[in-house]
C-alpha cells in the first residue's frame, strides 16, 4: 500500500504538472483546459450553473471562467431557444476540434500505454478511475464545506 500511495500522488502531481504545460501552450489558465475538456463530454450546451457545477467553482468564478473561453473564441453564450431569459455556453466546433486535434497528437502516447493491458485489467483501470472521480467530488465537497478544518 506504501507503494500504491507514493505512486498515486507522483501521478496526481504529473497530471496537474501536464495540464499546466497544456494550459500554458494554449495560453489558458489549467481550470479553463479542463473545463474545455468536460464541457466536450457534455452532448448540448450548458448554463453557467451546470459550468460551475462541472468545475466545482462559483457561479462568480465560472462567468469569469466562460467570459476568458469566449475572448480566446472556445465557447459563445447564446440564448435558450426554450427560454429567452436563459443563457446557454456553446462550444465553438472549429476551435474545439483544433483542440481536439491537439488532444490527439498528445493522446497517440497515453494510448500505447494501454496496450499492454487485457480486457479485464482494463476494465479494473476503467473502474478504479470512475471510483477516484467519485471519491474526489465528494473530498472537494468535504474540503470546500470546511469539514477538515477541525483538529481531531
Amino acid at each position: 500500500m506504501s507503494r500504491l500511495h507514493g505512486e498515486a500522488r507522483r501521478y496526481m502531481a504529473s497530471y496537474a504538472l501536464f495540464n499546466q504545460a497544456v494550459a500554458d501552450r494554449l495560453g489558458l489558465h489549467p481550470t479553463d483546459v479542463q473545463c474545455l475538456n468536460l464541457l466536450s463530454l457534455e452532448r448540448e450546451p450548458v448554463t453557467i450553473g451546470r459550468v460551475a457545477e462541472l468545475t466545482g467553482l462559483t457561479t462568480g468564478s465560472a462567468t469569469r471562467l466562460v467570459d476568458r473561453l469566449e475572448r480566446a473564441g472556445y465557447v459563445r453564450r447564446e440564448r435558450d431557444a426554450e427560454d429567452r431569459r436563459r443563457v446557454m455556453v456553446a462550444p465553438e466546433p472549429e476551435k474545439m476540434a483544433e483542440l481536439g486535434a491537439f488532444w490527439q497528437r498528445l493522446n497517440g502516447a497515453w494510448g500505447g500505454l494501454f496496450d499492454a493491458y487485457g480486457d479485464t485489467e482494463i476494465t479494473l483501470i476503467t473502474d478504479y478511475m470512475r471510483r477516484s472521480v467519485e471519491l474526489s467530488v465528494t473530498q472537494v465537497e468535504r474540503l470546500r464545506s470546511g469539514e477538515f478544518d477541525q483538529a481531531g
